[in-house]
């Protein structure tokens, strides 16, 4: 498969994408473990502490049913340590020339982020009709995405952004979603208490919502 299909692959998984912080590197494993018991095996750890690369690595070598990725890519440098980090695919808020070319390095497929029609065709023209639609909520939610297939007929989206489980359903409804990506199977009070049983019924609630794509 080249890296489109890859990706097309990896989003179909399951529904829910869960957009992971990790603050304490204890926390990876058991946190990848209770999250793919429960269904939701494709995982994102964000760019946004310290110790998310350790993270990506740690989670790669304990929970082999995890599909590990890289999120908030903002610079080029990101990609070739994310790489060496064992990350299995990548997502970013949004999309450059520089986030392309570096993207074209690494093996694994690069999920963008677009706000816009405009982004939107930037990416186009770059290559990308797999795309997160990011902060998804702020960006006119279900009504953009809706105007957005009318449009863009071969585009199909992560949202990402303002998801939660009360409003989730809804966007998995859409014809041009093929997963949503969501913070709310992986709350920071639970993982700082290690309640993995909590997160794990989160993820199996995630798991069970249906998809029109």
């Amino acid at each position: 498969m080249n890296k489109t299909e890859t990706l097309r692959a990896t989003l179909r998984r399951a529904p829910v994408i869960p957009v992971i912080v990790v603050n304490d590197l204890a926390h990876a494993v058991p946190l990848a473990e209770a999250l793919c018991e429960g269904g939701l095996t494709v995982l994102e750890v964000t760019l946004r502490t310290p110790v998310a690369l350790q993270a990506i690595s740690a989670m790669r070598r304990a929970v082999p049913g995890a599909v590990v990725g890289v999120g908030t890519l903002t610079r080029p440098e990101h990609f070739r340590q994310a790489d060496d980090a064992g990350a299995q695919f990548g997502v970013s808020p949004g999309l450059t020339p520089a986030l392309a070319a570096a993207a074209s390095d690494v093996a694994w497929p690069y999920l963008p982020g677009v706000m816009t029609p405009g982004e939107l065709l930037q990416a186009g023209e770059l290559g990308y009709s797999l795309l997160k639609l990011f902060p998804a909520q702020q960006a006119g939610g279900v009504g953009m995405l809706k105007a957005m297939g009318s449009v863009f007929a071969d585009a199909a989206f992560c949202p990402t952004g303002g998801i939660s489980r009360d409003n989730a359903a809804e966007f998995l409804g859409l014809p041009n979603v093929l997963c949503v990506g969501g913070s709310w199977v992986a709350p920071p009070a639970m993982m700082k208490s290690g309640d993995w049983a909590g997160i794990r019924a989160l993820a199996q609630d995630a798991a069970g919502l249906t998809r029109r794509a």
